[in-house]
Order: C-alpha cells, then sequence, then structure tokens
C-alpha cells in the first residue's frame, strides 16, 4: 500500500477539487469544504498556478474559504513552493477566515515525496495568526526557523527525509496551543539527518504544554527514537503515540516496554515494523488489557546481500 495519497479531508472538511476552467460544476459554499487547488504541467489548458489561484479567488467567496489544500503548481521539481507561500501571504486579508493550510499534496504517479522542493514556509504562519492545521510534504528545501504562534493546533511534516534544521526549529518554536505533532523523519539519503538530540526539547515535556498526539514515524532510527521516547517526559501528557512507518525492531519495541508506563494511552501504532512474534504479543498483554489499542500490523521491507539484513522505511524516496 501507498503511504502517501491525496488528502481526503482537512480540518474536518471533505477535500474539493476546485475545477478546470470552463467546467460546468456547481461549486459548493466556500466553507464547506476543503479546497484542493492543482495544475497539470503536462495538460492542454495551459493554465498555471497563478492563473489558477487568482481565478479560485475570482470565483469563490474568499472571507467564506476555511481549508487550502495545495498539490502540483507546476513541475515541482523545479519549482519550490515559494510561490505558493507567497500567494498566500498576499491573499492573507481576502482569506480572513482561513483555518488550514496543506502544501504539497501530491502523490507518487505526480512526484515522488524526495521530488517535491519545498521552501520556507513559516511566512504563512506570520500571514495568519488564526492558523489552526498546517501540513507539508516533502522536505527538499524545506525550512522551518522557530516561530511563534498562538492558535496553531495541528502539524505535520510528511517526509521521505526531514532536514535536522527543521526538527530544531519545531523544537525551538512557541506552540501554546499544538496539540498534535507529527514528524516523517525519513532517512539520510534522503535528507533525513535529524538526530534524537534534535528532538530533546520535544521529549523533555513542557515546550508544547497543549500536545497530546506525538507522532516521530518513518524513520531509520526507528529504535534510537523508542528507548528516547521510553524515559521521555512529554509521554506523560499524551494521549497516543504513533512510532509506525520506520526501522523498528524487537530492540526498540523492548526498550519502550521498559521504560515508563504507556497504559494512559489510548492509542499506540507502531505499524510497519520488523517485531517478532514473541515481543509483539508482549505488547499486547501489556497494554491491551489497559484499553490501550495497539496496531502492530504491516511487516516492513527487507533484503539479504552480503551476509547483511537492511530494512527499510515506509517512505524515502
Amino acid at each position: 500500500m501507498s503511504h502517501v495519497e491525496h488528502l481526503k479531508e482537512l480540518h474536518g472538511l471533505p477535500a474539493f477539487d476546485f475545477p478546470e476552467p470552463g467546467a460546468r460544476q456547481e461549486l459548493p459554499e466556500a466553507g464547506a469544504v476543503a479546497w484542493r487547488l492543482a495544475v497539470d504541467p503536462y495538460d492542454d489548458s495551459e493554465e498555471g498556478f497563478g492563473a489558477l489561484w487568482d481565478r479560485f479567488l475570482d470565483s469563490v467567496d474568499p472571507a467564506g474559504v476555511r481549508a487550502i489544500v495545495v498539490g502540483q503548481w507546476g513541475e515541482a521539481y523545479e519549482n519550490d513552493s515559494g510561490v505558493i507561500v507567497q500567494r498566500l501571504v498576499d491573499a492573507r486579508d481576502r482569506l480572513s477566515a482561513l483555518r488550514a493550510v496543506f502544501i504539497g499534496d501530491l502523490e507518487m504517479e505526480e512526484a515522488e515525496i524526495s521530488w517535491i522542493e519545498q521552501s520556507d514556509v513559516t511566512p504563512v504562519l506570520d500571514a495568519y495568526p488564526l492558523l489552526e492545521e498546517f501540513g507539508i510534504r516533502g522536505g527538499t528545501g524545506l525550512r522551518f526557523p522557530a516561530v511563534r504562534h498562538k492558535h496553531l493546533r495541528t502539524l505535520c511534516f510528511e517526509a521521505g527525509g526531514l532536514p535536522g534544521e527543521v526538527v530544531r526549529g519545531v523544537a525551538a518554536s512557541e506552540l501554546p496551543a499544538l496539540e498534535y505533532l507529527e514528524m516523517w523523519l525519513g532517512v539520510e539519503e534522503y535528507g533525513g539527518d535529524a538526530t534524537v538530540a534534535d528532538l530533546t526539547q520535544i521529549l523533555a515535556g513542557g515546550q508544547f504544554p497543549a500536545l497530546r498526539h506525538l507522532g516521530l514515524r518513518n524513520s531509520e532510527i526507528q529504535d534510537e527514537i523508542a528507548a528516547a521516547v521510553a524515559g521521555a517526559p512529554v509521554v506523560a501528557q499524551l494521549k497516543s503515540l504513533d512510532l509506525s512507518l520506520g526501522v523498528l525492531t524487537d530492540e526498540g519495541v523492548t526498550a519502550l516496554l521498559g521504560g515508563q508506563p504507556l497504559t494512559h494511552l489510548t492509542w499506540l501504532d507502531l505499524r510497519h515494523n520488523f517485531v517478532t512474534e514473541p515481543v509483539a504479543q508482549r505488547v499486547r498483554a501489556a497494554l491491551e488489557p489497559s484499553g490501550v489499542e495497539v496496531d502492530l500490523s504491516e511487516s516492513g521491507d527487507e533484503d539479504e546481500w552480503d551476509g547483511e539484513i537492511h530494512r527499510y522505511t515506509a517512505v524515502a524516496e
């Protein structure tokens, strides 16, 4: 299965593809859907993203728009998301009700996740002080210097390789309302050079007092992360913990079980793992009687050559 797919909803609103030029399609109310804006660079209509954006703002009531999902804005491996960030910033007075933004909603058929050229996306947060949800797909060229934002509740980064600089920027940010944080750390080959040390401020607790869900996913150092989480103060404030999609083995799960109690969680996601059945049974026996929903589905992919086992994250290239 693919773990990189088009969003079906954002901010509790169903995703709706803004139609092509000339399409005879009745548009929903501005605030009833999450508007997905995308152009096909190989389409004969030759409408670029700038023209699409202007047509969108002229076709709906901008003041009623609550959520925007930005898909393909051209050849994403040649043109970074800076143009998207600037369009959003320039429209801040018109998009006064905007509460959720996702940039980079591309599937593999449109661009591999590592091909998506991002940029410094924090000007969007500066321009929209009431924004509640912010998501980014693609780590190449991504920058996220530390920010202050009073109302952001959800922050999500999907990447085959998330730069350590981005992780440190998030960790140093002041986000008092943040409840949901998800980061796909990825692999070093595709720019994922974050270390456990980069997560120190987050794991220490207190940095994000409202945090209730933490996802540290898709990492080639998943065992090290699990061991760090086992003794991390932040876990006590969480309701759910997600360590899925990475190279998680018996070593990491054993460290997790040997750490602080996890019985206060409602959900522990360990999907796509390399955990043996005896250790998986230990996890279930330790947590499920307390009502914790544990997901240990999906075995990860591995190869063997030169006598060594090579394991892979769910998403890389």
